[in-house]
């Protein structure tokens, strides 16, 4: 069984302003998608140089950071808007939806692409092997920050948390428990399939000529899967609770556009690449 390291979620403070650790595993995140942004476009035939790494990285951070916020806020939060609307600001806090970060990126892409006259899935078939290791910076500043945990679990990983920090976790239990019954550490699961797995297929599925949307379709269904598969053992926020059927979570029902979308994708570029519409 594993204890919780109870980590203070506050990285260093200067003065009166704090650093989070929960901040500093996007700027992680960003960093290393510019730099393996950068190591690809320095390969021979890449159709990109240093300068479009630069603006296309600005343009996902912008993205993922207005699109991630408000997206929580609307799909998660949004009594959090009406009781106070700077709530949409406290980004230091945690509360950062994927699904409307990446709403964000795709129109990040969209204006990118515009501006220097690139096809779409082209810059989103680059970007798509960046992308994971910053979700696995993410989902381990969920866990510094100790939140999305899982289910109750006998199993021999299963995570206990320390009462103090977390007493929603000991309810039920004796007043003077320290510790909670284990639970599932449901963000190092996504960490490790949506961050790390997901980087390593993507990478090497990526390092050899692709057909155009192909890159972009496998990123979404593998996402789609991981998260799917991993929402039956995170709980649900507890103001949403389940959706349907006592299983169906708010992460899966905004995940399976993704699925379907991804499938799509696969499925038109390899036709029309056996059809000779589209190069390779």
């Amino acid at each position: 069984m594993l204890t919780y390291p109870n980590i203070d979620p506050v990285a260093f403070a200067l003065g009166p302003l704090k650093v989070h650790w929960y901040g500093l595993m996007y700027l992680i995140g960003f960093a290393a998608a510019w730099l393996l942004g950068r190591w690809r476009a320095s390969r021979p035939g890449s159709g990109w140089n240093a300068e479009l790494i630069d603006d296309v990285i600005f343009y996902g951070v912008i993205g993922v950071i207005a699109g991630g916020r408000l997206g929580y806020m609307l799909f998660y939060g949004f009594d959090q808007i009406l009781a106070n609307p700077l709530n949409l600001l406290r980004v230091w806090e945690g509360g950062m939806s994927f699904h409307g970060g990446l709403i964000g990126v795709i129109l990040a892409i969209w204006l990118f692409a515009r501006k220097h006259g690139m096809r779409f899935f082209a810059v989103g078939d680059f970007i798509a092997p960046l992308v994971p290791i910053g979700l696995l910076m993410g989902r381990i500043g969920n866990f510094i920050n100790g939140e999305l945990w899982g289910h109750t679990t006998d199993l021999p990983w299963g995570m206990r948390l320390p009462c103090e920090r977390f007493p929603e976790s000991c309810a039920g239990l004796p007043l003077d428990a320290q510790w909670s019954l284990p639970v599932h550490a449901s963000q190092l699961y996504e960490a490790g399939l949506e961050g790390f797995l997901l980087f390593v297929i993507l990478w090497w599925f990526s390092s050899r000529p692709r057909p155009l949307m192909a890159v972009s379709g496998l990123f979404l269904v593998l996402y789609g899967l991981f998260r799917f598969s991993v929402e039956f053992v995170r709980l649900p926020d507890a103001h949403l609770g389940y959706l349907a059927f006592d299983w169906l979570t708010m992460g899966q029902l905004l995940t399976l556009p993704m699925l379907l979308g991804g499938a799509l994708l696969l499925a038109l570029a390899y036709r029309q690449r056996r059809e000779g519409r589209l190069p390779t």
